[in-house]
């Protein structure tokens, strides 16, 4: 039988004391300690083996990973979350990343230590392999565009389904020459690419004559945490870019909150929306159904996102961890719907 580590075998390994340690586990005084001290003993405890037996409070918390909870996408979807957690006796707890995959690392380690009861992610995570693992000692589960090898369970978001349907919405109304305006692609954004691929295959198949033109804007890391604006001010500014190519007479934004920024930059231009330009988002936010806005969105049921998210949490949580990679893993997919509304018309002539 295995020898149980102990906080002595972690203060020998570290060089420090016996005391240190278990401030540094338990999350007390660590003011005390400088972040690479703390991060080491985070991290021999880990190699070590060492677990802590968690309180009974902390057994009963769920952690929520969220990129941001700016965007009422993502507010929607942890409301899901809390309504089934609150109602099976759980307490949560949020956790901004802002798309920074060393935040989501570092994260993943303090709630390793604290033994959360579960964990889900707002959106897929951007260290799956970490993820991967961890899945072994604490139930996970992710919420966004399907990862065949991530290996937990998820609720998943056909976004290239979902492009498709605006695509062909504008197709149908005459448009042969689209804007795609987003925010920053990469392989920690799955959706953005997913969406844009969804675009251009629909193009390619319904409209070969047509284009779609994509236009990013990249933010750093410490804009999304200090303006809580972000999105619009992007949207703001790819409009400006849409605007170079006179071809253009649709305006796909990446989602509702970057849509609102595109139309009030067309409208400072002097332009209608949508006798000059149609324009589309994603996710059907609260706002996007009011009278003066009337965007035309895709409808992706966030909130039902989370409560299914939960439920997958709870039923892992409640059969057990798994042991083997060969175990099965759970899949809920949500098939998104057009909300068609007055920001799209046939193109001007």
């Amino acid at each position: 039988m295995a020898k149980k580590v102990t906080l002595q075998d972690i203060a020998t390994a570290a060089g420090t004391s016996v005391a240190s340690v278990s401030m540094i586990l338990n999350e007390k005084d660590l003011y005390r300690f400088s972040q690479q001290r703390v991060d080491s003993v985070r991290a021999i405890a880990r190699q070590l083996g060492y677990h802590a037996s968690p309180a009974k409070t902390k057994r009963r918390q769920i952690a929520i990973i969220s990129p941001t909870v700016l965007n009422p996408y993502h507010t929607a979807m942890i409301t899901g979350i809390e309504q089934c957690a609150t109602a099976s006796g759980y307490r949560t707890a949020i956790y901004n990343t802002y798309w920074e995959p060393k935040t989501e690392l570092a994260l993943l380690d303090e709630l390793e230590y604290r033994q959360t009861a579960g964990i889900i992610f707002a959106t897929m995570p951007m260290e799956p392999e970490r993820v991967r693992a961890l899945s072994h000692r604490i139930p996970i589960v992710a919420v966004g565009d399907r990862l065949d090898d991530l290996g937990i369970d998820t609720v998943d978001v056909d976004n290239f389904m979902a492009a498709k349907l605006v695509a062909k919405h504008l197709i149908d109304l005459g448009h042969k020459h689209i804007a795609y305006a987003t925010t920053a692609m990469n392989n920690h954004h799955l959706s953005r690419l997913h969406r844009s691929e969804g675009l251009i295959a629909a193009f390619e198949a319904l409209c070969p004559e047509g284009s779609v033109t994509i236009y990013t804007k990249s933010n750093p890391v410490e804009l999304e945490i200090t303006d809580p604006d972000i999105e619009y001010h992007s949207g703001l500014e790819l409009a400006a870019q849409c605007l170079q190519d006179p071809k253009i007479t649709a305006i796909v934004a990446i989602n509702d909150m970057i849509a609102y920024g595109v139309m009030d930059g067309l409208m400072k231009e002097g332009l209608r929306v949508p006798e000059d330009y149609s324009l589309c988002g994603f996710d059907n936010i609260c706002h996007s159904g009011l009278a003066r806005i009337g965007l035309t969105t895709v409808e992706n049921f966030s909130l039902n996102h989370g409560k299914s998210a939960f439920r997958l949490l709870q039923e892992r949580m409640e059969s057990g961890l798994r042991q083997e990679e060969s175990q099965p893993i759970t899949r809920i997919e949500y098939h998104s719907a057009l909300v068609p509304r007055r920001s799209t018309g046939r193109p001007r002539v």
